[in-house]
């Protein structure tokens, strides 16, 4: 990894789309900071599709597809698209698993586990879920271990990331389902288009998409997982969460639009119509 203030000049001069995980890469804390909205604003402003590409349950998700500057949301590691109407009010979606009512096997999964694994804890957002289940981490490498073995073991997929364990019914990842959606939905063919598309992201279940982007952008708090990602992401920035996120807009802003006068993301008035 390379510190992102080091990039060249010009190197993401050809970046139109940025997936990004949301989850301690957007947020901070737990929180959207203000100036990570707007950095948002700025780039779809400026031409630059933002897709988060996330664990977060459906219920956040269609929120910030219909709310959110974001052209588009992938949610629950992949099970679900979900895009804002045309009209402006409502949102499109389209499952992984199609309109497959997944609650009893899901339902058997979290039996399974919680059989397994006495100690372990749905998530707090779990009623919000629709694809996928998810278990709080539980602060103990070794536990956690077990609850994602007991996932696998049952039936399921899983994976870990900065907040979960997380499962779900289907052979997709995150990049699997970008792959896909996209392609569906938006036209957009990452194997062909991939010099122009830019991942950030902070923890293991990012590393499908570390390792096949050439673009690749990790927050500061990247180090605490680069024992669980094969291949780090290419640039870091300084700092973490959404405030890290800003620092790699605005690099993504001033070396695409070569000449423009910037304002740092921070100073800027003027929203998009």
């Amino acid at each position: 990894m390379q510190a992102l203030e080091q990039a060249p000049p010009g190197h993401f001069a050809g970046i139109r789309t940025i997936l990004t995980d949301m989850d301690e890469t957007l947020t901070l804390n737990g929180r959207l900071p203000a100036a990570t909205y707007l950095a948002l604003e700025r780039l779809q402003a400026a031409g630059i599709r933002v897709i988060p590409v996330t664990a977060a349950p459906a219920g956040w998700c269609d929120q910030m597809a219909r709310m959110w500057p974001v052209d588009a949301v992938i949610a629950e590691n992949g099970g679900l698209f979900i895009q804002r109407a045309p009209s402006g009010h409502g949102a499109i979606r389209d499952g992984w698993n199609g309109s497959a009512d997944l609650t009893e096997a899901l339902a058997a999964i979290t039996t399974y586990v919680r059989g397994t694994v006495p100690t372990a804890r749905l998530a707090d957002d779990q009623p919000f879920r629709l694809t996928s289940i998810a278990f709080a981490r539980t602060g103990q490498r070794s536990t956690d271990n077990a609850i994602l073995s007991a996932i696998r073991a049952a039936g399921g997929q899983g994976t870990v990331n900065n907040l979960w364990i997380l499962g779900w019914i289907g052979a997709y990842d995150k990049l699997v389902a970008a792959r896909h959606f996209l392609s569906r939905h938006l036209g957009l063919d990452i194997d062909r288009d991939g010099e122009s598309i830019l991942y950030s992201g902070d923890s293991a279940n990012d590393a499908p998409m570390f390792g096949f982007f050439r673009h690749t952008v990790g927050v500061s708090t990247v180090r605490d997982h680069l024992a669980d990602i094969p291949t780090p992401p290419s640039w870091i920035t300084p700092s973490a969460g959404g405030l890290g996120f800003v620092e790699l807009a605005q690099a993504i802003l001033t070396h695409a639009l070569t000449g423009a006068q910037m304002r740092p993301i921070s100073q800027a008035k003027k929203f998009p119509e």
